[in-house]
């Protein structure tokens, strides 16, 4: 008697968690208050509905990485090699968005509430990217293995 392998399914075959999906969500959302603030600057704008998208899209992100962290096996090296150039360049992205909202003099809470949104927004593009390539290469094991 023979044994025979479990059958792995191919890499178009394989159903894995909306991580994707979640990243974009939370990416929408952080537009949408980017977009808000923009049209209320340079007054002071009420920061309640910014807030409000910035806490739902940190969650959707958060839920996306863990969701991520969890993928076994999966093409890491693949994904890690992705998300860091593209992890390098949105931080340069983000860099200089700061450096316009400061030199535009937007300040305090404002401040803080787009600052926020630049990095969650800096953290889901990456993911997107790396996800999307990982996800149609060969799996391997747990990251750092």
């Amino acid at each position: 008697m023979t044994r025979e392998e479990p059958a792995v399914p191919s890499v178009l075959e394989r159903r894995l968690p909306p991580v994707a999906e979640l990243a974009v969500g939370s990416l929408a959302l952080m537009l949408a208050g980017g977009v808000y603030l923009a049209a209320h600057l340079p007054r002071h704008p009420p920061l309640g509905p910014v807030v409000g998208l910035l806490v739902a899209g940190t969650v959707l992100t958060s839920v996306a990485l863990v969701l991520l962290s969890r993928l076994r096996p999966f093409a890491w090296r693949t994904f890690f090699l992705v998300a860091r150039w593209a992890l390098a360049a949105y931080a340069v992205i983000t860099g200089v968005g700061v450096f316009i909202f400061v030199y535009d003099h937007t300040g305090g809470s404002t401040l803080v509430v787009l600052v926020l949104s630049l990095v969650v927004f800096a953290i889901d593009v990456p993911t997107v990217i790396a996800f999307t390539v990982a996800r149609y290469e060969r799996a391997e094991g747990p990251p750092g293995a």
